[in-house]
């Protein structure tokens, strides 16, 4: 191999590790059937506490009472805050103290997380929340 040829194969390679590492965080990214149970959806109603728009994906915490009266916390995620905006979302779809009722996906460790796949606003509009190419249900 003549230096000209080393040079030209030292460049492609420095290049495909380069799209290696900036496609790492992609490989990382959860399946939503790894994560969350299809077969058992949840509808919740509750007063929103706390919203996070931020990336992967944007989580909205949902303060929800059982017929005895206690409350649990719940972590609704949703699909990406690029995605959401092209649903029709932006940063104030969502404040805290509003009462939403969400229908979703329970984690599958029964923990209090859940895949949010539409939330039903206090004015009665439905907006979809999920990622439609997590492999997950898209209603």
């Amino acid at each position: 191999m003549n230096r000209t040829q080393k040079i030209g194969f030292l460049s492609a390679a420095a290049i495909t590790l380069s799209l290696l590492i900036a496609t790492a965080p992609a490989f990382a990214h959860h399946a939503f059937a790894a994560e969350y149970d299809a077969k058992s959806p949840v509808t919740l109603t509750g007063i929103v506490t706390k919203v996070l728009w931020t990336n992967p994906h944007a989580h909205f915490f949902v303060s929800v009472k059982d017929e005895g009266g206690a409350t649990t916390l719940w972590d609704f995620e949703l699909g990406s805050p690029n995605g959401l905006m092209r649903r029709g979302w932006n940063r104030n779809s969502l404040k805290p103290g509003d009462t939403i009722t969400v229908m979703g996906y329970p984690a599958k460790d029964h923990s209090k997380l859940a895949s949010a796949r539409s939330v039903t606003l206090a004015d009665g509009r439905k907006i979809f929340a999920g990622t439609p190419d997590d492999g997950g249900p898209t209603q």
